[in-house]
């Protein structure tokens, strides 16, 4: 008689365990036909632009609603010229939308890093884009980029941006200013990047572009300085310690290895 209790546990534990790997097998497959859908390039990507003045400034709200669409054109032309240079069929991968004004902040990244607490605020942040997305009647879009907007007057440093390819979102932190658009573009290009596949190619520790991958121009005679960053790189290298920002898209290009994470050449073998 004690053993039909038994039994009968243990099937509901193999249902439980069963629909779990169902469940799994799920948001596995899920995650490989969207990897697959948004690195076919057959048709352009979608990007939302939503900003937030991160601040609560007077001149950070005044930048913002200078914004519009145009804002973004340097970012799509930027992938537009890199793409039909590695041959990609699509003429436009990438077009950007301003979306509506947030009056709320994304859920904030972890400050300790560590491995759980990064997985949970990747699926509060996932969350928190879908919700978003859902209020703003922005079903369409492929891809989400918050903006986060600081008055330069009152920040001279911003924190780290971010780009999640398993949701297609970016953060992106930046200066409520015109002199700093082109910087601005630099940034959101490079996250974007990152929802579709791309890493970085510089060291964490010290921003500084990694050789090869992270040199727009790896076989430079000499090798420093060079002149443009490649766009996961981040920095123009200009000597072996020292590296600048790009002050615009111009000054960037799309590498060989990053060109094939994003599915636009085939892996060197």
């Amino acid at each position: 008689m004690a053993a039909k209790p038994h039994k009968k546990n243990g099937f509901f534990r193999t249902l439980r365990i069963g629909l779990l790997l169902l469940l799994l097998i799920g948001v596995a497959g899920d995650a490989w036909l969207t990897r697959l859908r948004t690195t076919n390039w057959v048709h352009p990507l979608w990007v939302s632009v939503y900003p937030i003045n991160a601040d609560g400034s007077a001149a950070t709200a005044r930048y913002i609603a200078t914004l519009s669409n145009e804002s973004f054109a340097p970012v799509e032309a930027f992938f537009a010229s890199e793409a039909n240079r590695y041959g990609v069929p699509q003429s436009s991968p990438m077009q950007l939308r301003l979306a509506p004004e947030l009056q709320t902040m994304p859920p904030a990244p972890p400050a300790n890093g560590q491995r759980l607490a990064v997985m949970m605020w990747s699926l509060k942040m996932r969350f928190w884009a879908w919700n978003t997305a859902r209020a703003n009647h922005d079903t369409s879009s492929n891809i989400q980029v918050f903006v986060q907007y600081f008055d330069p007057a009152l920040t001279d440093r911003v924190a780290h941006s971010l780009g999640l390819q398993k949701g297609l979102v970016g953060v992106v932190n930046a200066f409520a200013s015109r002199k700093m658009t082109g910087q601005n573009n630099v940034v959101i290009a490079h996250e974007l990047l990152h929802t579709v596949g791309a890493t970085d190619k510089y060291d964490p520790h010290s921003s500084l572009p990694i050789h090869p991958q992270g040199f727009a121009e790896p076989d430079r005679k000499p090798l420093y300085p060079q002149v443009i960053a490649e766009i996961m790189g981040g920095r123009i290298p200009i000597t072996e310690r020292r590296a600048e920002l790009p002050m615009s898209l111009g000054k960037t290009l799309v590498g060989p290895e990053t060109a094939a994470e994003i599915n636009w050449i085939k892996p060197a073998s």
